[in-house]
């Protein structure tokens, strides 16, 4: 039986920009629904919409009577759809590549069920009002799609042969410790956003059991070791002279990674005000980019040409 992906198919071949498109689309959207997530809790809106899947217990929708802090969260519950429609259309563009290339389209379909999944982590935590813990899993989760999503990207531009590095073991090895260290930073950021003064909620939300000025301190000793390392990465990658391309991707880390500690040290000590809160959101979901795009950098998978049989000079003569 003909699936609808496979008649889709059969009539549409997307060109490589156009796949090239549907993949970033996919990025685009999963950094948006992080930075709206943050908004829904900057705004005081987590629990706009007091149940899940429905706004009330007697509407789908928001309603007037549950005022902004409704539209904000209803809106953003909206926007989800809006993210699945850009997965969505990866999968189909990803699915009819000629020929089928079934692991970029395996990477489609597991951004899909990472969305699934934080919808139901996302109406979990509604119905737990907001628990700390649960709003920390949500936002690791959108993280997760993030990943997928800059990985689904990145591989539309490589072919399908087993990868081969471009860059000497302990650099590789060098980038995994950025990437841990890195993903160890933005899960810390988790512990001072849920013990910190932002909750979700007007009304009174448990938050986690420590102070969070002690969280904060932690999160900058990992920022700063981040730093170090994506430091040393910028240098190793002009001793061992790395492509061009690397050695630009360490240098995008490297800005992003500066502004994005300017923004958390003005926030610290500016009282964390909600607009700057928002732009570290931002900030955090950028990094996570950079840190993917340096690594994946690292290893290339060349796109296989159609080999032309040679002509000798005489045949092309005759021709």
């Amino acid at each position: 039986m003909l699936t609808p992906l496979a008649y889709i198919a059969q009539r549409w071949t997307p060109s490589p920009r156009t796949l090239r498109r549907a993949a970033l689309s996919a990025v685009v959207m999963s950094v948006l629904i992080i930075v709206t997530g943050g908004a829904v809790r900057l705004t005081g809106s987590g629990l706009g919409c007091d149940t899940w899947p429905k706004c009330t217990e007697d509407s789908l929708i928001v309603t007037p009577e549950q005022g902004y802090r409704g539209l904000i969260e209803f809106g953003n519950r909206m926007l989800t759809y809006v993210l699945s429609a850009a997965v969505g259309w990866a999968i189909i563009a990803t699915r009819s590549t000629k020929p089928w290339r079934r692991n970029l389209t395996r990477w489609g379909w597991a951004q899909f069920w990472i969305v699934m999944s934080n919808a139901v982590i996302g109406g979990i935590t509604v119905w737990m009002g907001l628990n700390p813990w649960t709003v920390a899993g949500h936002f690791l989760a959108a993280n997760a799609l993030l990943t997928v999503a800059v990985i689904t990207w990145h591989r539309t531009g490589e072919g399908d042969t087993p990868p081969r590095p471009r860059v000497p073991g302990p650099v590789r090895k060098l980038s995994w410790a950025i990437t841990i260290t890195s993903g160890l930073l933005i899960a810390l950021g988790t512990t001072v956003t849920g013990a910190g003064k932002h909750a979700g909620d007007s009304s009174d939300v448990p938050r986690m059991p420590w102070d969070w000025t002690n969280a904060a301190h932690l999160h900058a000793i990992a920022a700063w070791v981040v730093c170090a390392l994506a430091l040393a990465m910028w240098l190793v990658l002009r001793v061992v002279d790395a492509p061009d391309d690397t050695r630009a991707r360490a240098r995008d880390l490297l800005i992003v990674l500066l502004a994005q500690g300017a923004i958390g040290y003005v926030q610290y000590f500016s009282g964390v005000p909600e607009i700057l809160v928002a732009v570290h959101m931002l900030g955090s979901s950028l990094m996570w980019i950079a840190v993917l795009r340096l690594a994946l950098s690292l290893r290339e998978r060349p796109v296989p040409t159609a080999d032309i049989p040679a002509q000798n000079d005489s045949a092309l003569a005759s021709a």
